[in-house]
């Protein structure tokens, strides 16, 4: 296979015959890279942009359009296969906006001469468009989309796709259409066994059940999953069953192939619903845009159909789509670039992480220069080179992370990274005993930050405590450790520092007198032991009540804790056990070592505890998952959002960052977005700052 040197950079626009005729190698190159082995010098976004430009050279100079144009063939011009399709499988025009998809309803219903009578709207699955023919309820073939006409026979990947049974639940003759994807977590486990079996990692989800479809006698087989989106005859398809097939609307045609045992989108966060009006598919494709980032497999759009077979039938069909189907192309979250360096950084508690500095790209609405690369096995699993190109995916506010490299586009000038062999920040060996590599001197490597975050508003809440100071007292042999502010910072000692006059020494004086009675929740966050957080540390702190319970804790009580697991377990008590002498010192400077409201857990199944040791009854929010979302206003207006998840928390319930099915309620203030239109599609309870502040009106403070 023939491979690039660099990513074409697609044009804006075309000017001339030669640039037009040079665009349509490019895109009829890159489709038949990918559908013949799920590689590409293209990511989606660079080729639909590359077709646009194609197009409308096209549309203003008719007399020039090539006969091996992609804008006029199913699936850009993908290679031909062998096995001829019962009916055409055919590709779907795409919009970009709601004012396109505006235009093209009112166009479809010109052509019909009346309003569509209903839509259907459901998720655009990121994989391979297949063709699964079933003989009397088995699973006899599977045939690839191809040119539309004819498709690859694919009949070995049988039993090794998940949601695609081997005998459906009634023995009938009959086509189903779908979508073979992989998850996130399958894509995952797929790079881990071909990098172990010599392989070079797949760059992204699609790409890797396009090749991992196509690939025959591989000593290792990998899971996929299928989506069903349609039901066809075939030719010897019981005629009762054919004319329902034909007759049908096409949410009750999916209905059934979901009973048949046939996986459709119906049991994912983003099932297909059926709407009336052009104003509620653009509302549907806002609420599955929203929920986009926390789905566990990729779209990159919606599909938008007339749901009755009689407003199909009306519409009728081009050489190339439908012309009652759509699909609403959604913002790429991932694009091909350059990775031109590693970053090595030290955070507080002395774990040291790489970051990948990027050739600047644009994904979804924002540039791109760094993203994260997690730890440095996570590096070599991928197989990353310096000067590689790379998949970028980001999407909402995920912060933006390397798939991996796109392997066939190498030239040979590639280097390897170096991994440090001392600390980048302070010289001193490191800890690789772990995955996570760590400074020896842990959270002493870079005591500035460690200090700066204790003091921070959702810790100790230190006011004029800031980066500077800190840089100020550490530079001066004042603050060594964190106990040092509370047992041996002197009046006098500030006084003699640069920019502190009396009354700014006082008031940080006063500040770290009243941080001595912040709860134990606040203190435990101030300690940054690996492995927790706000929401952690409160959970730990409400569990076990005062700082001698958490300290007695071994690994398995930990894991009582809500959220806390075998891996994390271990670490916090180490962890503990390592800053013994700062909580000692500590508690003898008299800060709180106890959680205001809660009691110590009782013996084992004495009694059914929620998250903390008190029971499960307490409070107004006892039993609730409470997510909130937007700007707080009257009672709780002036508190942060880390103050809310401790009123939360103070009042029996439990915060979260996210909602899901499990959230019982949302609190959505103004600006609500996302997290308050998922909540609307999964029916959870929603109120306003004001019912949520007299639900809880004893816990304020």
């Amino acid at each position: 296979m023939t491979t690039t040197s660099a990513v074409p950079s697609p044009p804006s626009a075309l000017s001339d015959s030669a640039a037009y005729t040079q665009a349509v190698r490019d895109a009829r190159a890159a489709a038949a890279a990918y559908y013949e082995g799920g590689t590409s010098a293209l990511d989606d976004d660079a080729y639909d942009r590359l077709v646009r430009a194609i197009t409308v050279y096209e549309t203003e100079h008719p007399e020039e359009v090539l006969p091996d144009s992609p804008t006029g063939k199913v699936a850009g011009g993908a290679v031909e296969g062998d096995v001829a399709h019962t009916v055409p499988m055919l590709s779907l025009d795409n919009v970009f906006s709601g004012e396109e998809f505006t235009t093209w309803a009112a166009s479809l219903e010109r052509r019909i001469g009346r309003d569509v009578t209903c839509w259907n709207v459901s998720p655009k699955l990121d994989g391979l468009a297949i063709a699964a023919r079933y003989q009397d309820g088995r699973l006899a073939r599977l045939v690839t989309r191809g040119d539309g006409t004819a498709g690859e026979d694919v009949s070995h990947a049988i039993g090794t796709i998940e949601g695609l049974p081997d005998r459906l639940t009634e023995a009938v003759t009959l086509e189903v259409r779908g979508e073979i994807l992989m998850t996130g977590a399958q894509f995952e486990y797929a790079n881990e066994v071909r990098t172990e079996h010599g392989g070079d990692p797949f760059a992204n989800p699609r790409n890797a059940a396009a090749g991992t479809l196509r690939a025959k006698d591989r000593a290792y087989t990998v899971p996929m999953t299928f989506f069903g989106y349609g039901l066809l005859p075939l030719p010897d398809t019981d005629p009762a069953l054919a004319a329902e097939l034909g007759e049908g609307a096409h949410g009750a045609l999916m209905d059934r192939t979901a009973v048949w045992g046939v996986n459709t989108p119906a049991s994912t966060q983003v099932p297909a619903v059926v709407v009336t009006s052009v104003d509620q598919v653009v509302e549907r494709v806002e609420q599955i845009a929203a929920l986009r980032a926390e789905l566990p497999f990729g779209i990159d759009g919606i599909v938008v159909r007339a749901d009755l077979a009689a407003d199909r039938q009306a519409a009728g069909e081009g050489s190339r789509a439908p012309r009652w189907a759509v699909a609403f192309k959604l913002p790429a979250v991932e694009k091909i670039t350059k990775l031109l360096d590693v970053e090595w950084n030290v955070g507080r508690t002395g774990i040291i992480a790489p970051r990948a500095v990027l050739e600047p790209v644009e994904i979804d609405g924002s540039t791109v220069t760094y993203a994260t690369l997690h730890n440095p096995a996570d590096i070599t699993r991928r197989g990353l080179l310096l000067g590689d190109q790379v998949m970028v995916y980001k999407a909402g506010d995920i912060i933006p992370r390397i798939e991996a490299p796109v392997a066939h586009l190498r030239t040979g000038d590639e280097k390897e990274i170096v991994f440090p062999a001392v600390c980048p920040q302070c010289g001193s060996g490191i800890d690789t005993s772990e995955q996570r590599w760590r400074c020896e001197r842990g959270r002493n490597c870079h005591l500035v930050a460690s200090i700066t975050y204790a003091a921070g508003r959702d810790q100790l809440d230190i006011e004029g405590l800031g980066h500077s100071r800190v840089v100020q007292l550490v530079e001066a042999g004042l603050v060594t450790a964190l106990p040092d502010l509370f047992d041996r910072l002197t009046r006098e000692q500030l006084l003699g520092l640069e920019r502190m006059g009396e009354t700014s020494t006082d008031n940080l004086m006063a500040a770290l007198q009243a941080a001595r009675s912040q709860p134990l929740s606040r203190v435990l966050c101030a300690l940054g032991v690996r492995g927790t957080g706000r929401s952690m540390s409160r959970r730990i702190a409400r569990y076990f009540a005062t700082m001698d319970g958490i300290r007695a804790a071994d690994a398995e009580a930990m894991q009582r804790v809500d959220g806390i697991g075998a891996e994390r377990a271990p670490v916090i008590v180490a962890e503990l056990a390592e800053l013994a002498d700062q909580i000692d010192r500590l508690a003898a400077a008299g800060l709180s070592m106890t959680e205001p409201g809660a009691t110590p857990p009782a013996a084992e199944d004495d009694q059914e505890t929620g998250e903390s040791g008190e029971t499960a009854d307490a409070g107004p929010l006892a039993g609730l998952k409470v997510v909130v979302t937007g700007a707080m206003t009257g009672p709780l207006e002036q508190l942060s959002r880390n103050q809310m998840n401790e009123l939360i928390e103070r009042a029996g319930g439990k915060s979260s960052g996210s909602v899901s099915k499990n959230t019982s309620l949302v609190v959505a203030g103004e600006g609500a977005g996302s997290k308050r239109a998922k909540a609307e599609s999964l029916g959870v309870r929603l109120a306003t700052p004001d019912e949520f502040a007299a639900m809880v009106a004893d816990f304020l403070d």
